[in-house]
């Protein structure tokens, strides 16, 4: 197989570093053919997330963009290469962020496709500028591929924080349904993220000639050897013995009311009964509590009073519920425990809400104008709550709530002043359609309960409605756009993990660390001290 050209060259260096100059043709016309193969490669890589799951395919395309980033002739080709990566990467992973705009499409449907456009754009620049510098980074192709890699690593955690966060379709969720993502339990989302890149770089980092077929006969070993042993290490987790479970069996309600005509007055009343029908439903053992999904209640909480001895006269036990409620000209999306007396006890207020969806920046202005969120049905938008809690609702362990888009975020599980007994996510996924949104928003579910040994009970309005026990492994779930019900113990909580005692700081550390020594080498070579 032919030598590719060697680090100096396919670089564009000469000794000073400084790029050769680009023929005018090269100036006046981009490289379709390359940036086509870029797209394709972000796009392949995308396919290792849920509902795909084809991991192998992730880290073959990983290799290849890396090492397409690596090798530019310029900064400027690293970040076009970047982008173009990264748009194929998030227009794929994030294609159903046009579901929402479907919903009234008479009124939305135009926005979808400019919105599916500025999500991948968006995400394109989190690959594009990382990789600018990183390949800035690296004094030769060979150290810049492993500096792309790495920087692509941070920059997903980096994600999770920037524009209020939105750490969706990291690299590291392609291991979720497998051994492999155990390891979340010592290392975390990012951690599964460095791994996932780590091994993508392996075979260019391999190949010190240059060659592919170098790049093949050595460095997919060494990628096979790290997913391996993280794979065995996963295995090892997932073997170990549980403690028994706790006891309280929880009733888990699907009402599977569809998104277009969940606000309708003819449908709301239809819905509101599934609620009651399932609610009832004869059961085999006692009840400890039944809940309803995000937003169930077709009411607000502070008109609920009159319905509240028929909610928990259907369920026979406490109710927790997703309601809407307004306090002092104020909207929240909120849960709220409906005692077995027909009380309301415990109410808990969403706090990190969806930019647009839930609330819209500078909405006191845009509302003059009729703009307002999606999801709020009064009003412009909600209201945020005041944080991450841990609740005592229903007699149950002591619980964190996580409604909906809450759960995406790792951190906010370490921001509570107590450990709580188990996690419980209630969520409307009817807004992310069929496709793989839902799904996505599972995958996520079971890796918080991987990186805090907690377990996690999960009702949804459509689905996927499910049972996760603390390694993040669903016991039982209600499909996809399936009405129904899901009867399940609550799960047996594991001691904390080294991640909930640490949280992602070490896997950040090691990520900086690394771009650091990359850089000392290259200041090192240059200075030739």
């Amino acid at each position: 197989m032919a030598a590719l050209p060697r680090a100096e060259e396919q670089a564009g260096t000469r000794a000073d570093d400084t790029p050769p100059a680009a023929s005018p043709r090269s100036r006046r016309f981009p490289d379709w053919r390359g940036i086509l193969a870029d797209l394709l490669a972000g796009a392949a890589a995308a396919l290792g997330q849920a509902p795909w799951g084809l991991w192998p395919v992730t880290v073959l395309a990983l290799a290849a963009v890396v090492w397409r980033i690596g090798y530019a002739r310029s900064r400027r080709a690293a970040f076009g290469r970047a982008f173009a990566a990264g748009a194929g990467y998030f227009a794929l992973a994030m294609f159903w962020i046009v579901e929402p705009f479907l919903v009234q499409p008479e009124i939305h449907g135009w926005m979808a496709p400019f919105a599916l456009i500025l999500m991948a754009s968006g995400g394109a620049l989190f690959w594009a500028l990382p990789g600018w510098a990183a390949w800035q980074l690296g004094g030769n192709p060979r150290d810049r591929t492993l500096a792309v890699a790495l920087a692509l690593a941070l920059s997903d955690w980096l994600r999770g924080w920037l524009f209020t966060g939105l750490p969706w379709a990291l690299a590291g969720h392609v291991w979720i349904a497998t051994p492999a993502g155990q390891t979340a339990a010592w290392i975390g989302a990012v951690g599964l993220s460095g791994l996932t890149m780590a091994a993508a770089a392996m075979p260019a980092w391999a190949a010190r000639d240059g060659r592919i077929s170098t790049a093949i006969a050595k460095g997919l070993p060494l990628s096979a050897a790290l997913i391996g042993a993280a794979w065995f290490a996963g295995l090892a987790r997932l073997n170990a013995p549980l403690p028994p479970d706790p006891g309280p069996v929880i009733r888990l309600v699907q009402p599977n009311a569809d998104q277009t005509r969940k606000w309708d007055p003819e449908w709301s009343g239809v819905f509101y009964d599934r609620l009651l029908q399932l609610s009832a439903a004869p059961a085999r053992e006692p009840l400890a509590a039944v809940i309803w999904p995000e937003t169930a209640a077709p009411f607000l909480l502070e008109q609920a009073d009159p319905l509240l001895p028929e909610i928990v006269a259907a369920a026979g036990a406490p109710v927790l519920l997703g309601i809407q409620r307004s306090e002092r000209g104020l909207w929240f999306n909120s849960l709220a425990e409906i005692t077995p007396d027909a009380l309301v006890g415990q109410v808990y207020d969403k706090f990190h809400l969806v930019p647009f969806g839930e609330y819209i920046p500078a909405g006191n202005v845009l509302a003059r104008f009729g703009v307002g969120a999606f999801a709020a049905q009064n009003g412009f938008g909600y209201a945020a709550g005041p944080g991450p809690q841990v609740v005592q609702m229903a007699g149950l362990p002591p619980l964190q709530p996580l409604i909906c888009y809450e759960a995406v975020f790792s951190r906010h599980l370490r921001q509570t002043d107590a450990r709580p007994g188990w996690l419980l996510q209630v969520t409307n996924d009817a807004w992310f359609g069929t496709w793989s949104g839902p799904y996505q928003h599972l995958a996520q579910a079971r890796l918080r309960a991987i990186e805090s040994g907690l377990p996690l009970m999960r009702a949804a309005n459509t689905g996927v409605t499910a049972s996760i026990d603390a390694r993040g492994q669903v016991r039982g779930q209600i499909a996809l756009d399936q009405e129904g019900y899901l009867d399940a113990p609550l799960p047996a909580a594991l001691p904390p993990t080294l991640w909930w005692r640490l949280g992602d700081w070490p896997a950040v550390a090691v990520l900086i660390a690394a771009l650091g020594w990359l850089g000392l080498r290259r200041y090192r070579v240059s200075t030739g001290s």
